[in-house]
Order: structure tokens, then sequence, then C-alpha cells
């Protein structure tokens, strides 16, 4: 077999990279080692930049997302008794976020590249990278090979991707934090219109949605807990206990469909490619979810790899191919960068002493009362222009 650009991965990056190839009448396969039903029933991120949403709906894969999808223009702060709304419509004007589960972009995008006669194979096991520091890269999975001009590695943080460069060519950086989100998808309308990030001494806590009957919680634990450990019962009442601090509000309760623990990173592979194998999306980097940022960075660097391979097959320039690690890198360290001052803004560190407490309460009392300051984070939220 033989296709211009083989894709590693069937999830947002991955698909939408073989989207967008296609608008640009690239050719590409997708090989990705999980199921079609894991892969679009996978609970992910569910907060959609601006940008991520208008990327979307120039790629004609948009319409169920404006549909169904849930617009928001703020996001409140809650800490200390009170609750301080983010107005998104007055600090960035004409720039929101949307609220559309990423399994559902997943689902959207198999659906088109179908339609459009894509070639996704899934369940494929061993895919191997071979001679990606070549002019003839190609990728082996079972007895079958598949020919390629180009590699795009999409297959996230675990894949093989980043682990087929050589040693010695990659830079990592990295941070653990020390502790881990609780996260939960539960049969039961949302208490809040927005999403509200709750400091508490506690510990953090997220009220979140995905559809006006289902909403999504997450809770901050110790790195080593166990979903044992947390039945039903205790999860509602220390949601209850972090949220239920603003007179007035209270907390509607429901089944848990889901549940699971995430651990909380930061990771950054430098550079994002290698001869010509071209990392995306969390095959690259990790961000903590707090910010709302690994599936809008993996749309942002998907955008970047398309124009550069646009450019490529088209008159077989490789200018930007050459920049695309540097171009996505501007934009990862400022996600990093955001995504960690979130964190460590409304988490709660157990080494931290009365004085950082104390420091941590000042700077959200500047964000929530300066409008500069929450301009800031308005901005970096609903995602910076491309």
């Amino acid at each position: 077999m033989r296709t211009q650009v083989g894709i590693i991965g069937a999830g947002p990056a991955g698909l939408l990279l073989s989207h967008l190839l296609h608008l640009r009448g690239i050719s590409s396969v997708v090989l990705e080692r999980r199921s079609r039903e894991y892969v679009e029933r996978r609970v992910r991120a569910g907060v959609l930049e601006q940008g991520t949403v208008d990327t979307l709906v120039e790629a004609g894969v948009g319409e169920r997302m404006l549909r169904e999808g849930l617009p928001h223009h703020g996001i409140e702060l809650r800490y200390g008794g009170a609750g301080h709304r983010i107005a998104f419509e007055k600090l960035v004007p004409g720039r929101s976020i949307t609220v559309y589960g990423q399994q559902e972009v997943v689902k959207d995008l198999i659906a088109a590249r179908l339609a459009a006669g894509g070639d996704l194979r899934f369940e494929v096991e061993d895919v191997v990278v071979h001679d990606v520091d070549t002019e003839q890269p190609y990728l082996t999975f079972g007895d079958e090979r598949l020919d390629c001009d180009i590699i795009a590695g999409c297959d996230g943080f675990h894949g093989v991707s980043r682990p087929s460069i050589p040693e010695g060519v990659l830079t990592i950086y990295e941070r653990d934090y020390p502790f881990a989100w609780l996260g939960i998808l539960a049969r039961v309308a949302p208490s809040s219109e927005e999403l509200i990030y709750a400091r508490n001494e506690r510990g953090f806590a997220l009220h979140s949605m995905r559809t006006p009957a289902i909403s999504r919680f997450y809770l901050q634990v110790p790195p080593d807990a166990r979903l044992d450990d947390w039945p039903d019962e205790r999860i509602w009442s220390e949601l209850k206990a972090r949220l239920e601090t603003v007179p007035g509000f209270e907390l509607a309760t429901g089944e848990i469909l889901e549940r699971g623990i995430t651990p909380m990173r930061s990771f950054v592979a430098e550079p994002m490619q290698y001869g010509r194998l071209y990392l995306a999306g969390d095959a690259a980097h990790i961000v903590p979810p707090t910010g709302a940022k690994g599936l809008n960075l993996a749309v942002a660097d998907v955008r970047v790899l398309t124009e550069a391979l646009a450019a490529y097959f088209k008159d077989g320039t490789t200018e930007l191919l050459e920049a695309y690690s540097q171009t996505c890198l501007k934009r990862v360290w400022r996600a990093q960068h955001f995504s960690y001052w979130m964190t460590t803004l409304l988490h709660t560190f157990d080494e931290d002493d009365a004085y950082a407490r104390r420091l941590q309460l000042s700077y959200l009392d500047y964000v929530t009362s300066s409008e500069a300051a929450a301009t800031t984070l308005a901005e970096n939220y609903v995602g910076l222009p491309f």
C-alpha cells in the first residue's frame, strides 16, 4: 500500500488531520489500535476554544456541534464563600467556549471521513515506524506495509510514535503534581449554567457539564487514590462540601455513569519532529486539565501541520515543515504556563504553609477584582487567536 501521509492514531488529532488533508486533495491512511466503538466512547476533554470551534465549522464537521454543543460566555471562580464570574463577553468580546465532548468530536470526524471514502483502520496491532530519517519512510502492522511520504504521530502519550525517535534527539520537560483528579460523569442536570472552578481548603473541585441532562465533576484527590475508596456517597458528599460554599447554591446529585482517576502532569518533548515523522497532540505534550487545553492544543498542531503539508505537496517547499516544531511550541508553552498557573492558583498543596495559602487567596482576589488580570485569564481560556 502507498499513501502520502500515514497517520498513527484515530483520536481528534489524527482524524482532523486526515480530514483537513482530504480537503486539500492529500491522501492519508489512519491506523488505530483501539476499536471504533472504544474511541467513540472514550470520555476525555469537553471544552472547545473559539478557534477549535471555528476550525471544525470551517472544515464542514461542526453542524452537530453547533446544534448540540453548549456555548458558554463565562466561568465562575468560587472561593472564600463567594462566586466570582469571569465574563468573556465583556473581557474578550466575540470569543467564547463551547462545551462538547471529545468523543462527540471523534464521532463527527469518523462519520465525515467514512462519508468521503477515507481509509480508517481500527484494531491495528503492532504498528512499527521505519526509516523516517530517509526519503522513503514506511509503517508496518501485522503482515502489511504502508509506504508514505510523511508520517504523523497522533497516537497520544503512550503511543509508538514518540518512542520511535532515536535516543538523544528529544529534550523532555516534565512536572508531576502531588495530586490527581477523580472525574465522574453523572446523569443529572447541571446545577449551574457555567463551569465552576472551586478552590477549597478540602481541595479543588470542578462543576462542568456535557449536555443539559449530563454533568461532569472533578475532585482533587491524593495521587495514589483508588476508585474503590470512593463510593458514590463519598463522592457526592465531598463535591457538596467543596461546591456548596456559596449561599443559595445546592448541588443536584444523580446516577454516576462513569468514573476515573487522572494523574496531573505537565510534559513537553522537543522538537516535535524528526526526519519525516511529525508529532501532534498528546504524543508531543501533556497539560494538566485545569486549563482545558489538551484537545485544543492538538487542533492547533494539526492546523499548522496541514498548512505545512499542503505547501510541501503543492510545490515541494519545505520551509513550513522545517518550522513546524518551532511554530507549534510557541503556543504549546503558552498553554503549558496557563495550565500550570490555573492548577497552582486553585489547588491545595500539602507542603504549603499558611503564608503560601494566603498568597494564593491574595492572587485570586487580584484576578477577580482587576479587569486586566481577569482579561488575561479570559483570553487564554477561550484560546489565543491562530
